[in-house]
């Protein structure tokens, strides 16, 4: 499976942004798809993951009630909505697909699809 990120840019703290990723190659549904960031200086960290057909969320608690993700089954897209953004949410975030799971103990190796990053600044 492919994936595209894209919706990445420079905003201030406070302000949100909305981030999509587009799934080729394979239909959407069938992957857990989610999102992986890496700020300066860091490690890749999980954000955000959605669930193949029935749509579970999960999240990490640094972006727990600021960040929503969703998906769009006819368009295979799954959108990352950020709001309330602060600047150590500033990271290139990354979309990623598993067939099995993606969450909290993920890590970036061992996802089945990685795509190219988008960049976020949030400025103070």
């Amino acid at each position: 499976v492919q994936l595209q990120a894209s919706g990445g840019g420079l905003v201030q703290a406070g302000d949100s942004l909305r981030l999509s990723c587009a799934v080729s190659g394979r239909t959407s549904s069938n992957y857990v798809v989610g999102w992986f960031r890496q700020a300066p200086g860091k490690e890749r960290e999980f954000v955000a993951a959605i669930g193949r057909s029935v749509g579970t969320q999960s999240y990490a608690d640094s972006v727990k009630g600021r960040f929503t993700i969703s998906k769009d089954n006819a368009r295979n897209t799954v959108h990352l909505q950020m709001n309330s953004l602060k600047p150590e949410d500033t990271a290139v975030y990354y979309c990623v697909a598993d067939r099995v799971y993606i969450g909290a103990g993920s890590t970036w190796s061992r996802v089945d699809s990685r795509g190219q990053g988008t960049q976020v600044t949030v400025s103070s």
